[in-house]
């Protein structure tokens, strides 16, 4: 089970890195905009409908991508004081409540909006003549059903974490800095770098260290 977590995971990630690059087209776009409207007088029509549709395929698709970084906002004041099995009893129930059926309804949903969209051949009215909105909408349930997996995923999360009473770890978190391949890959030969690679090696292995007996010590008091 968590062999499907992971392969989950790696999809979302693929998917949110890959329309990260949405940034750069939105930024450019905007600097452009900015350009030829305030510098040459002369505003590019469809800037505003680019911008915010560059911004919509970012929004709908980093969606799956966060939730696998477990970014989204919550209110966990409470949340965090409570044993890994109750938090996962809570999550679990919370995302039968109500993430599955929202956001199924929104992939459900968007397949019909999607298609309307393209029968219709939609075009943006902000502008005359505006760029065409159907690719766009077809985006929505894309995203939805990547969040949808994305959650399938959380829950397998959950019940693995009932089953032992710790949450498995993450993707991110166990991500390093290969010191040694950072060393192959710029040929650094010089003493003094090495040196401080070499300092930077023994922080990183002391605050991993620290941050491994303070998770013990944590899960120590939260059992007595």
């Amino acid at each position: 089970m968590e062999r499907l977590v992971h392969l989950i995971e790696s999809i979302s990630t693929w998917s949110g890195k890959a329309f990260a690059w949405c940034i750069l087209l939105l930024t450019g776009v905007t600097c452009y905009d900015v350009l030829m409207r305030y510098i040459f007088r002369m505003p590019w029509l469809w800037a505003y409908d680019v911008e915010y549709i560059l911004y919509g395929v970012l929004f709908m698709m980093a969606g799956a991508y966060t939730l696998a970084r477990d970014g989204h906002v919550r209110g966990d004041v409470l949340y965090g004081f409570f044993p890994p099995r109750v938090q996962a009893s809570l999550d679990l129930v919370l995302y039968f409540l109500f993430f599955i059926p929202g956001v199924a309804a929104l992939a459900y949903s968007g397949i019909d909006f999607a298609h309307m969209s393209w029968q219709l051949q939609e075009r943006s009215s902000v502008t005359p003549g505006g760029p065409p909105l159907y690719h766009f909408k077809t985006v929505i349930p894309i995203a939805g059903a990547l969040v949808l997996l994305q959650g399938i995923a959380e829950i397998i999360r959950c019940v693995l974490c009932l089953r032992t009473g710790q949450w498995p770890r993450r993707a991110h978190d166990v991500e390093e800095v290969d010191v040694e391949e950072i060393k192959k890959t710029l040929r650094v030969e010089e003493p003094e770098v090495l040196e401080t690679l070499a300092k930077v090696e023994g922080d990183v292995r002391k605050i991993r260290l620290a941050q491994e007996k303070e998770a013990a010590q944590t899960s120590k008091e939260r059992r007595s």
